[in-house]
């Protein structure tokens, strides 16, 4: 714990949804839900306005149109998203060599290891000059939590929202943590919660007063202990710079069921593909091979393999992949598959000897090895999972048979250019047709107007920057 309020917790407001409110003036003062559309689609975010109808994060899409009609239902840019919070960390990281991102829109900053605060008038200023900063850079608010520990600057964060700062003095911890939940507390989620409610303890102030010894009987040693120094107000937790990646993993969401063993077999490789991509880009290797698997009773089941050696080979993971499936039961139908490598490592001699062995096999079976690798591509392309809607862009699909052009998918929110009325974005699509209202972050609203999905002059294009003149890498 600090005597002076020099931890900073920034939170950007209804990130997602507000970012899409940013990049479209027809929809500022709406309500917007960004998630997955699919039957079993899923809340990312809601703006401020949707949240007054009670959408919230993380509840069926379904429930959320029910509650909210009329509202906007987007699907997610990522790397639209993504753009942004290197914008907003690169403006964290002027502040202090200490800075912890928690997600795209969140992140813990030490301001007394920046040397720019040491009591609260000082922290307070810098909040405040922060929170200026990233309006003028990205049009966007963030809310601002300053206090003496992790935990309070957390809380004061969400105190905080809509776009603005509360500074908690450190010695107020135990008067302001006391009448509140129990749920405010890192780790109390809502089986902790219901767990202490039935042993009589609903506020901090109820865990305070129990005692430790009565928290560790009924939660364990560690749980138990660091909870009652949290209602105590304690939390020590450094900001961590760095955190070094335990695992990588991908995992789909299907829409319907899947039963069929060789379509659940060639999304297990499909997964695979996608997940030794990512091992690749962050720079690692991984010894542990893992598949998850979640059935259609929502029962979830996980198995993995160890090899001998760390690998980056994507024939090595896709096959210990398929070996794991096979000892899984997919009778009745699997909603969710994922493929994950842990135990990771940097690269190695021998992930570039099994590399090397790749090719030479490859140079060897030649036009055998392309021939499959095409018939492979094609089959990924045809993925049907809600995942894979939620990342994909409105792009023509040309995966059928023979090469022909089928008609192409345009992902409602997402950016198309028309080579006469220039920059919008999908308002919606279906029986062949596609609606396009078109206009730009820094215009009035724009006008809607309707074309065939296969209409020439329509194609997708990249996010347009949020403010005026700013360049963003991918733009």
């Amino acid at each position: 714990m600090r005597a002076a309020p020099t931890i900073l917790h920034l939170d950007m407001d209804a990130f997602f949804a507000a970012a899409e409110q940013a990049a479209k003036p027809s929809l500022r003062g709406k309500p917007v839900v960004v998630g997955g559309l699919g039957p079993r689609g899923v809340v990312a975010t809601a703006s401020y306005e949707a949240r007054r109808f009670g959408v919230h994060s993380a509840m069926p899409m379904g429930q959320a149109r029910r509650l909210a009609p009329n509202a906007a239902y987007l699907v997610p840019r990522f790397a639209f998203y993504r753009s942004i919070s290197e914008q907003v960390m690169e403006l964290l990281g002027r502040l202090s060599p200490l800075v912890e991102p928690l997600s795209l829109d969140e992140a813990f900053v030490d301001l007394e290891a920046g040397g720019l605060a040491d009591d609260g008038a000082s922290a307070r200023g810098v909040g405040e000059r922060l929170r200026a900063d990233i309006l003028a850079t990205t049009g966007l608010t963030g809310s601002v939590g300053l206090a003496g520990s992790k935990m309070i600057a957390k809380i004061a964060s969400e105190e905080a929202k809509p776009d603005g700062l509360v500074l908690i003095e450190p010695g107020t911890e135990r008067e302001l943590l006391g009448p509140r939940s129990v749920r405010i507390l890192p780790g109390v989620g809502p089986a902790t919660g219901e767990h202490l409610r039935r042993a009589g303890m609903t506020t901090v102030s109820d865990l305070a007063e129990a005692g430790e010894d009565e928290l560790v009987r009924l939660l364990g040693r560690a749980h138990g202990a660091s909870l009652h120094r949290m209602a105590q107000g304690y939390d020590d937790r450094p900001v961590v710079a760095e955190r070094d990646a335990k695992s990588v993993s991908v995992e789909d969401t299907f829409d319907v069921d899947l039963h069929d063993r060789v379509r659940i077999r060639t999304e297990v490789e499909r997964l695979a593909e996608r997940c030794v991509a990512r091992l690749r880009a962050s720079g690692h290797s991984g010894r542990t091979i893992v598949l998850k698997v979640r059935r259609y009773d929502f029962s979830t089941l996980t198995r993995s393999e160890t090899l001998r050696g760390p690998t980056d080979d994507p024939v090595v993971v896709r096959e210990a992949a398929g070996r794991l499936l096979e000892a899984v039961d997919t009778t009745g139908g699997v909603r969710l598959l994922g493929v994950g490598v842990s135990g990771l490592a940097d690269y190695t001699q021998e992930d570039l000897f099994a590399q090397a062995e790749a090719e030479a096999e490859g140079e060897r079976v030649g036009a055998s090895v392309a021939s499959s690798a095409s018939a492979s591509g094609a089959v990924a392309g045809g993925s049907g999972s809600t995942s894979a809607a939620a990342a994909g862009g409105a792009v023509p699909d040309e995966s059928a048979a023979g090469g022909a052009a089928v008609e192409r998918r345009w992902a409602p929110g997402h950016d198309v250019r028309h080579a006469v009325h220039g920059a919008g974005w999908v308002q919606g699509s279906g029986v062949g047709r596609v609606t396009v209202r078109f206009e730009e972050p820094w215009s009035a609203p724009g006008r809607v107007r309707t074309f065939s999905v296969d209409d020439p002059e329509l194609e997708p294009s990249e996010p347009l920057p949020l403010v005026r003149g700013e360049c963003r890498a991918g733009a």
